[in-house]
């Protein structure tokens, strides 16, 4: 069993009713709905609620972090990003999701500043698959379309990833690195690009699938904490 967070900070649905139409029990609660899966214990977590529902013994039982962030970056707590970035250097999976590229807790892991070109205009998108062998491309078609999305645009201010995934095309030109895989310490990371907020991308069988597939990529290898420091040595010298 894998024990998954997914952490939302629920305002948009609150705010806006555009996104309420398409969200009405906000985004977490779409995605625990989606990824329901008997290898899955799934619990959500937002930012009105105290230490914005990541406490120390919720963290310390999370296996697979879930990101959706946009509107309320500034509004997480520097300790509780301080937190969830211990847990990932410890080894629990983090998937960064679309808008969470600008999240405090995804900038601080990657080192940059995280921007991108975007734009609001109901376009097409196309996720190709540029890495078919991998675990979170397992069961997917040659690439996903999606009529309505937002366009993210390269430049992706972001560090090389370890491993790209998905590249994404949009009908104004612009490609993106849609699907980046990286690693701190013992931890994995894996940024998705597609879920704008107004449109039902995470209801779509094959973006669900995409998250499913990267839960079990992301999940702790629980493999031995490395030692580090002075070290006596392991054979007589």
């Amino acid at each position: 069993m894998i024990n998954v967070t997914i952490w939302n900070e629920f305002l948009h649905e609150k705010q806006h009713e555009e996104v309420t139409r398409v969200y009405p029990d906000g985004i977490h609660n779409a995605l625990k709905q989606g990824l329901a899966n008997e290898q899955f214990n799934i619990r959500t977590a937002t930012l009105d609620e105290p230490e914005h529902g990541l406490t120390e013994e919720v963290l310390n039982n999370t296996d697979v972090l879930i990101w959706w962030g946009h509107m309320g970056h500034d509004q997480v707590e520097d300790e509780i990003v301080e937190r969830v970035h211990a847990r990932v250097m410890a080894g629990m999976g983090l998937i960064v999701l679309h808008s969470a590229h600008f999240s405090k807790i995804f900038k601080k892991l990657m080192g940059t500043g995280c921007d991108l070109k975007w734009r609001e205009a109901n376009e097409k998108e196309r996720i190709w698959v540029v890495n078919p062998a991998h675990q979170i491309a397992e069961g997917l078609p040659e690439y996903i379309t999606l009529d309505h999305e937002e366009m993210y645009g390269e430049h992706f201010d972001i560090p090389a990833p370890d491993e790209l995934i998905f590249v994404s095309w949009f009908p104004g030109g612009e490609v993106f690195r849609s699907g980046c895989t990286f690693t701190r310490g013992q931890g994995k990371i894996f940024y998705f690009r597609p879920g704008h907020e107004t449109f039902p991308t995470y209801y779509n069988e094959h973006i669900l699938k995409v998250i499913s597939n990267s839960i079990f990529w992301a999940k702790p290898t629980k493999t031995a904490t490395p030692v580090r420091g002075n070290h006596q040595p392991l054979e007589q010298l």
